[in-house]
């Protein structure tokens, strides 16, 4: 699904056939986690291809290099021109692209000095589907923020999100939600959450949760289209008192809640927050949207 025997990945400085890229059985990033990823797309537009964002996506892989001590010689501008490159090769134009930093061979604690750069793409679906969800608050917490670098894409803090996602689904449920330290509402496994109520959206503020992207982008849009959206802390109970919920992520873009453990969240979905930003995020990506002058 991922790739083919004419798929090409960019392998630290090459472009190769994905099938012959491979990494050492000693790297750090395979035996501690110790490697840092993006998750991008790029789209098909009236203009040609378009990598959203790329700048923003390829600064926040660099943090997180940059704060695991992990050596990367690129700049974003360097980056994105090597993905531009990336996909024409792949003849994609619609695709999803995953930059990945793995770390050398090191079995000390202390972050390997050799690294290698690996860009892949592929056609990738949204990645919860366009159908509303039913999910389930996982027992797995979000990992407190002074243990690690919760806004860095660290390989080894997934382990948390895989956790979370097959509890849900082994118990039914389309996704799992968590909660942070203190209980309150912090993210999807793999996306950010907002919730409706009364006419305004809430999202939680940075700190506990990955900074998202895609998060951002609708906050803008929010603001733009004059939609009241606030960051701010919130807990379980006042989600299940809201009256609607969607989460947010580059892979997923923007998905709307159907319940929420024994939750039915009530407002009709087609009349909330969430269903206008679908068109207005899909637009937005496509460079589609007329931008409303100020006033």
């Amino acid at each position: 699904m991922y790739f083919n025997e004419n798929s090409i990945v960019y392998f630290n400085g090459s472009f190769i056939k994905a099938k012959e890229a491979s990494v050492q059985a000693y790297s750090q990033t395979l035996h501690y986690g110790n490697g840092v990823f993006e998750g991008i797309r790029a789209y098909k537009t009236g203009r040609g291809v378009k990598i959203f964002k790329p700048y923003e996506h390829y600064k926040r892989l660099r943090y997180g290099a940059h704060v695991m001590g992990i050596d990367l010689n690129y700049s974003e501008e360097e980056l994105t021109e090597i993905t531009y490159q990336l996909l024409e090769k792949n003849n994609l134009k619609d695709a999803y692209i995953r930059p990945l930093v793995v770390t050398g061979s090191d079995m000390s604690l202390l972050t390997s000095k050799e690294t290698c750069l690996i860009i892949q793409c592929w056609e990738w679906d949204k990645y919860m589907g366009d159908r509303l969800l039913r999910v389930k608050t996982s027992s797995f917490q979000r990992p407190n923020p002074k243990s690690c670098f919760v806004e860095a894409k660290v390989t080894g803090h997934y382990t948390n999100s895989i956790l979370s996602t097959n509890e849900a689904k082994n118990a039914g449920y389309d996704e799992a939600l968590l909660l942070d330290m203190n209980g309150n509402v912090a993210e999807c496994s793999g996306a950010n959450v907002f919730m409706q109520k009364n006419g305004k959206l809430y999202t939680p503020p940075r700190g506990h949760i990955m900074a998202g992207i895609t998060r951002a982008t609708v906050i803008e849009l929010c603001k733009e289209e004059g939609i009241s959206v606030e960051e701010k802390h919130f807990t379980l109970e006042e989600l299940k008192n809201a009256d609607a919920c969607f989460f947010t992520g580059t892979a997923a873009e923007v998905v709307g809640l159907q319940s929420l453990d024994n939750y039915q969240f009530p407002l009709v979905w087609e009349k909330s927050h969430g269903h206008k930003l679908i068109k207005l995020y899909k637009d937005e990506v496509l460079g589609l949207r007329q931008k409303r002058k100020a006033s």
